[in-house]
């Protein structure tokens, strides 16, 4: 009973809190969500414009991934739903396949949803959330900055009231340009004063609260409310002087009611089209999802699973596609305003998900001469906020490798796009990993005077022998880097004719793989034939164990010794003597 009690928590997280629910929790959970819907429905029908879709698509995909997310999601305060840069990404692949505002077009993004969420729902039941970890943070905070400048940039035609679009920067710039000379000057108004607004409201509106005596849970829902404020006031506005015929563009007429079932489409053909796209997207949405959540879960000492939020994700993006959503993550701007607005458990957003829906069902109405200037400042003061080119002078003090590739990285995502920039990202991620590994550091150490402690003699005054030279390799040993401390052993001992003993430390030696083990047996074969024996030391128990079934132990012309220090005593005797006075 106990294991079928463990093995429900471990694939359904919400039995591991809804058993201890109680009257506070529910007070603290229904105030986020109240919150966080305020701040949710502006956002939902903007990201839905970006992603290229009807506003109400945005309404859709933030009502069953929420529910959905409560069940099987691990992160007590991750808010789930329409992000920016997914929908940046959304926009991208279904572009590639049909003429935005079309069926087929509002088809491929479902599919995209319900491909991504398939992907990361199977890589969580084979518990592949590693995975995520080979795409570095600089990457993927270089593709980030130049997705939101790309997605800022985007918003200026509606800001403008022209014509435009386009993949990459170049081609956003170019447009804009191009189409100058049509700009409509009261969408330009009411485009420039509501993003002026916003970032006035985002600096000052909770300070100038606090100074009335509006603080807490009060202040902050408050504080929330500049988006709605510019959406009520904007909508009143065109409405009341009719600008719609003045050649402001609206948001129109939005369909009141639930969201239907929605059936993806089992072409084949689109599947293996949007494949890549849809891993894409997985890949990014999942790394921004567990950062948010790891972080937010550690400022309360609680535990997210990386594995179980695949499963979370994955089964929250099949929600959204069976709604007729399109792809969604775990929003950091609408977390932290759920952690702060005190949720305590997932039940916070399956309450925003009533909340959503309550809107679906009477709100949308008034929303038809909402207009869309209005939404593309909400996106632009949103995103320029994820725009961060500090990494760029971080990385350049700290790492040139790391430097070059975020470098590359906002450079292909800018001038090519998303897709290209997010593939280049996982390549140098991966491409930087192998690089560094594949050349270890590695260092010829001696004997710290009076200790048994060992220092590279390249910066410690430590004692050595020229009839012994002792190596510690600081990484694992596998194919792409054995060639490399093959090498360097060899090029190292050819030269030098006092040395008869050399020692590999392999304190830090974690994985020894079969291409590293011929790599060993060459030296040790190399180094008989000049008459030199080879010894390890400090082998760490598992990697022993693999070379205990194999014949390189039966081969090894020395030995292979617990300590460093015992290796120096036993072919150094001297090594241990104290110094004379």
């Amino acid at each position: 009973m106990a294991r079928r009690t463990t093995s429900l928590k471990r694939y359904f997280p919400i039995f591991d809190w809804l058993t201890s629910y109680n009257k506070e929790t529910l007070t603290s959970d229904l105030v986020a969500a109240v919150i966080v819907t305020i701040m949710l429905i502006p956002q939902s029908l903007a990201y839905a414009l970006l992603a290229g879709l009807p506003a109400e698509v945005g309404l859709y995909a933030s009502i069953a991934p929420l529910v959905i997310y409560a069940v099987f999601g691990t992160s007590r305060a991750l808010a789930v739903g329409p992000v920016a840069v997914a929908s940046l990404m959304t926009a991208a692949a279904a572009g590639q396949l049909a003429a935005n505002g079309t069926p087929e077009y509002y088809t491929a993004a479902i599919l995209l949803a319900f491909l991504s969420g398939l992907m990361l729902t199977v890589m969580g039941l084979l518990r592949l959330g590693f995975l995520a970890n080979f795409l570095s943070h600089p990457v993927i905070s270089g593709f980030i900055t130049a997705s939101g400048v790309i997605i800022a940039a985007s918003q200026v035609r509606h800001i403008l009231g022209i014509q435009g679009g386009g993949d990459n920067l170049i081609e956003i710039v170019h447009r804009i340009f191009e189409n100058i000379g049509q700009a409509n000057l009261p969408t330009i108004i009411i485009g420039v004063a509501t993003t002026a607004f916003l970032f006035w409201v985002r600096g000052n509106l909770k300070p100038l609260l606090a100074k009335i005596g509006l603080t807490g849970q009060l202040g902050a829902a408050l504080a929330r409310t500049g988006p709605v404020a510019a959406v009520v006031a904007t909508t009143l506005v065109t409405y009341g002087l009719s600008l719609d015929q003045a050649g402001v563009k609206v948001v129109g007429d939005i369909p009141t009611g639930l969201p239907g079932l929605a059936v993806p489409s089992f072409d084949l053909g689109l599947w293996s089209q949007i494949a890549i796209p849809a891993l894409l997207i997985s890949i990014v949405g999942y790394v921004e999802t567990i950062s948010v959540a790891q972080t937010l879960a550690a400022k309360r000492r609680q535990r997210i699973d990386p594995d179980q939020e695949l499963i979370g994700l994955g089964t929250a993006n099949l929600g959204s596609a069976l709604s007729g959503g399109f792809p969604v993550t775990g929003g950091f701007s609408r977390s932290v305003v759920n952690f702060d607005a005190g949720a305590q458990t997932p039940a916070a957003g399956a309450f925003t998900a009533v909340g959503i829906g309550l809107a679906t069902l009477f709100l949308t109405p008034a929303l038809f001469f909402l207009p869309k200037a209005t939404l593309a400042a909400t996106i632009i003061v949103a995103v320029l906020s994820l725009v961060d080119f500090s990494i760029l002078k971080k990385t350049w003090a700290y790492s040139r490798v790391d430097f070059a590739a975020v470098f590359v990285t906002i450079v292909v995502t800018l001038a090519f796009g998303v897709e290209k920039g997010v593939s280049a990202g996982v390549l140098l991620s991966i491409g930087l990993f192998l690089y560094k590994t594949s050349r270890p550091h590695i260092a010829e150490v001696g004997l710290v005077p009076g200790t048994q402690h060992f220092r590279n003699i390249r910066r410690h005054d430590v004692k050595t022998h020229p009839s012994l030279l002792t190596i510690r390799i600081d990484e694992s040993l596998y194919f792409a880097n054995a060639r490399y401390l093959e090498d360097y052993v060899i090029d190292r001992v050819v030269c030098d004719q006092p040395i008869k003993n050399v020692v590999l430390m392999c304190s830090a030696v974690n994985e020894i793989d079969m291409s590293a083990l011929e790599s060993l047996e060459t030296i040790n074969t190399r180094l008989s034939e000049m008459g030199i024996k080879l010894h390890l030391s400090e082998v760490k128990g598992p990697v022993m164990d693999r070379l205990q079934r194999s014949h390189f132990l039966h081969e090894l012309t020395g030995k292979v010794f617990l300590a460093q220090y015992d290796a120096v005593v036993a072919l150094w005797p001297e090594a241990s003597r104290p110094a004379v006075a």
